[in-house]
């Protein structure tokens, strides 16, 4: 059996070395596509592949067609819009995720954002403090978890809304639970979101959910790019010049917002969320482990299984 491992932005070395001992130390092959610059080079790697992990590389119905030995393909991370979940079943693949293991990488993130945010970029003049505030986490999932955590540490007020997130489980963590998305923003001084991109939730953050934030809002993206109506947060930002949006997914229109809003709007040149060592190895070695399972032992060994998913099944809806 082979294991391919196929990265346009390669693991780092160390969680490749993780990778190689679950893989081979379970006595199975691995290959490795790494820093490949056309899409030919990956239909070419998965023709005998019986197992692929990847990370932000987009496998759809071409690559599937492609992969005749494929049995399962494990994204390393929470994410999974980069895979054609339709496509994949109809080819009997099966698709899993990572979840958990770059919670903490994303969230740490975003607090560092919104202490840049706050301190106004770092340009000299007087900022604010986050200790105090009410933050909104929109979704409370792992990566939301993580942010509740490090704010109680800050002396945050925290808040949080998730449809799919029973409110006992948000009071027990001593969160606040909110009734819907629009109590959220209204509350809150800063939201950070961590919705998946859906059907359900793509331009989501539009101009009346946002606008209900208070004055001095700042709004902070380390979900997905597809969830931000972009023409309206322009508009918006231009109508209330006390908002400032911090994002890690460079939006489609990064020109527009640049331009027209410094002091108020960051982005990281590319998506930085996962980008350390940590979970890096920890995504790396958890996508090898569930692979090795799956090829063993079938669907019953692997964890987290994302797989199969249509029309936004909630049981295993990750990035919540």
């Amino acid at each position: 059996m082979k294991i391919l491992v196929a990265t346009e932005k390669p693991f780092a070395k160390v969680a490749v070395d993780g990778i190689r001992k679950e893989i081979e130390g379970a006595g199975y092959e691995l290959a490795l596509l790494e820093k490949y610059t056309d899409k030919a080079q990956l239909l070419d790697a998965v023709k005998d592949a019986n197992a692929l992990i990847i990370r932000s590389d987009v496998i759809d119905n071409e690559v599937l067609d492609a992969a005749k030995e494929l049995k399962i393909v494990v994204r390393a991370g929470a994410g999974y819009d980069n895979v054609d979940l339709e496509a994949a079943t109809a080819h009997g693949v099966c698709v899993m995720n990572t979840p958990g293991q770059n919670s903490n990488a994303v969230a740490e993130l975003a607090f560092g954002m919104m202490i840049m945010a706050v301190r106004n970029f770092y340009d000299g003049k007087s900022g604010t403090e986050l200790k105090g505030k009410k933050l909104g986490i929109h979704a409370y999932g792992n990566v939301g978890r993580n942010v509740a955590r490090i704010a109680k540490g800050i002396g945050m007020e925290i808040y949080a809304y998730d449809a799919y997130c029973p409110k006992e489980v948000m009071e027990g963590d001593g969160i606040v639970p909110v009734d819907s998305a629009e109590a959220l923003y209204e509350t809150c001084n800063v939201v950070s979101l961590h919705i998946p991109a859906t059907a359900e939730t793509k331009n989501s953050i539009n101009y009346d959910l946002v606008n209900r934030m208070p004055k001095n809002g700042l709004l902070v993206n380390t979900a997905r790019k597809e969830v931000i109506n972009e023409a309206d947060l322009l508009r918006l930002m231009n109508d209330r010049p006390d908002l400032k949006y911090v994002t890690d997914i460079m939006p489609v229109h990064h020109a527009e917002f640049a331009e027209q809003f410094p002091g108020r709007y960051f982005s990281t040149p590319k998506k930085m969320g996962a980008q350390t060592a940590e979970a890096n190895i920890n995504a790396g070695i958890a996508a090898a482990k569930q692979s090795v399972g799956y090829l063993k032992n079938g669907i019953a060994a692997a964890k987290q299984i994302v797989g199969f998913l249509k029309d936004g099944c909630v049981k295993f809806r990750v990035n919540k």
